[in-house]
């Protein structure tokens, strides 16, 4: 896996944080990491066609999610990660991968994505032992959002 694969995806997620979420993330190191179960996160799982295939996740602590869900609601403050707060947190997803997309097609690459999936920590059995070329995002006084890319 080319490490060039997760740049559209970093590139957006950084826009559209910044629109939506309103802060400016930071980068944290590249490195491939294991997917697997990890106690109170959620994963948005997007697929991807076409010249490229497989699969990004975007990690995120339930609490930090939360956050991002109160601040896309207007500042009303969310407890739990309900229907909506699940939608809403995966429309974040869509948002991110549609904007990737539009990058690569910008590039001359064709694709495209999957409606996003999102899952929580305890069922997560289809995301366990894939490697993923990973990269996280802090945002200050929020959390980090990982993005793990499994595309060929």
């Amino acid at each position: 896996m080319k490490a060039e694969v997760i740049n559209p995806f970093l590139e957006s997620a950084r826009h559209v944080i910044e629109q939506v979420i309103q802060v400016s993330p930071s980068t944290g190191n590249l490195g491939v990491k294991e997917i697997g179960y990890l106690e109170n996160h959620i994963w948005i799982q997007i697929g991807m066609t076409g010249q490229m295939n497989g699969d990004i996740v975007f990690g995120i602590q339930e609490q930090v999610a939360l956050q991002m869900v109160s601040v896309m609601m207007g500042g009303y403050v969310i407890t739990e990660m309900d229907e909506m707060g699940q939608s809403a947190i995966s429309e974040l997803g869509n948002m991110i991968s549609g904007n990737a997309s539009t990058i690569l097609s910008n590039q001359g690459v064709s694709v495209d994505i999957t409606p996003p999936k999102v899952m929580k920590s305890d069922i997560t059995s289809n995301l366990i032992q894939k490697k993923a070329l990973c990269i996280p995002l802090r945002m200050e006084g929020i959390g980090e959002l990982d993005i793990q890319v499994m595309i060929s």
